[in-house]
């Protein structure tokens, strides 16, 4: 098993206000527009460099929605900055509307996504974001790991011509992929080569799925280990490849099990390589108050869940 290691925690929201700073740093029509959050999603530097282009919309996210879409035909890249919670459920009809539907370049960040959100409870947390993102047509949907990931998948999304989904989290999290990567949109990244078991990962979920495989290591398993980076367009070829030879997969993911990246990857090995597929998500409920770590050991979304999600699978060969 390959080792990573780490010097820092760092929240991956704070990924994408360094990202932010960055990509308006390389184009001057990158815009920010907020709804009210400014702290919660780390703009207060990108709005000290660039007052002129960052729009305080106030708690009114719907109609952000609307301005950053009209932004867009004068030829601006306006990033959207709330909540996950309420830059999706709140606002899908916005989204499918003014920029889905039109294909419209604005990039929708949105923090505080999944069960890590916390103390704040299931009224904030949203676990089916992905789900309703990936179901936009033309919609590219993105949930990086860590720190560096994130603040790379920003200045990757602003170059990107399209909308696009960027979801990231309040904890702090082992910042361990490299601080010079490149980020290339809808390409997965090989952690660990592996033959008995594949395990796919998404956000929080890729450093636990790290932890799991060196556990398995040490209980004879050898783990493929995949970070999908990318939801939407999903890199079928690598989850073929690494299925084709290990014939049994884990995905994991900070998400209802119906809907997000387990389920993805399910529609592909049902339709060119069916394999046993074990779901380590949350099982359909909302979330509820508590710390992140609590809320995560709850919910079974950590290496042990993986670990046992991996034994399983492995007997269903």
């Amino acid at each position: 098993m390959k080792k990573y290691t780490y010097t820092e925690s760092k929240d991956t929201r704070s990924g994408f206000g360094a990202g932010l700073l960055e990509a308006g740093k390389q184009n001057e029509n990158v815009v920010a527009l907020c709804a009210d959050l400014i702290g919660s999603l780390k703009m207060n530097d990108f709005i000290k460099e660039f007052p002129e282009r960052f729009f305080q919309i106030g708690i009114a996210e719907a109609n952000m929605m609307g301005i950053a879409a009209g932004l867009t035909i004068g030829g601006k890249v306006p990033f959207t900055g709330t909540f996950a919670n309420f830059s999706t459920g709140r606002v899908y009809d916005q989204i499918r509307q003014s920029i889905a539907y039109s294909g419209k370049n604005v990039k929708i960040a949105a923090s505080h996504a999944g069960l890590t959100l916390g103390e704040d409870g299931a009224t904030h947390q949203i676990l089916e974001d992905i789900g309703l993102m990936k179901m936009l047509p033309g919609m590219t949907v993105i949930n990086p790991c860590d720190f560096n990931q994130t603040k790379a998948a920003t200045i990757a999304a602003a170059k990107f011509e399209g909308p696009v989904y960027l979801r990231f989290g309040r904890p702090v999290v082992p910042n361990f992929t490299p601080a010079d990567q490149e980020f290339v949109i809808g390409k997965a990244i090989l952690l660990n080569e592996g033959t008995d078991v594949t395990i796919i990962a998404t956000g929080h979920l890729v450093w636990e799925a790290i932890q799991a495989g060196e556990k398995l290591a040490e209980l004879g398993i050898n783990a493929e280990i995949i970070n999908i980076h990318t939801i939407k367009p999903l890199d079928e070829e690598a989850i073929l490849k690494s299925v084709a030879k290990t014939k049994c997969v884990v995905t994991a993911e900070e998400h209802n099990r119906l809907g997000g990246l387990g389920d993805s990857v399910a529609q592909v090995l049902a339709k060119e390589l069916p394999s046993p597929q074990e779901y380590v998500a949350v099982n359909d409920s909302f979330g509820e108050s508590g710390t992140p770590a609590q809320l995560m050991e709850k919910y079974g979304l950590n290496a042990d869940a993986i670990i046992a999600a991996a034994q399983k699978v492995i007997k269903r060969k």
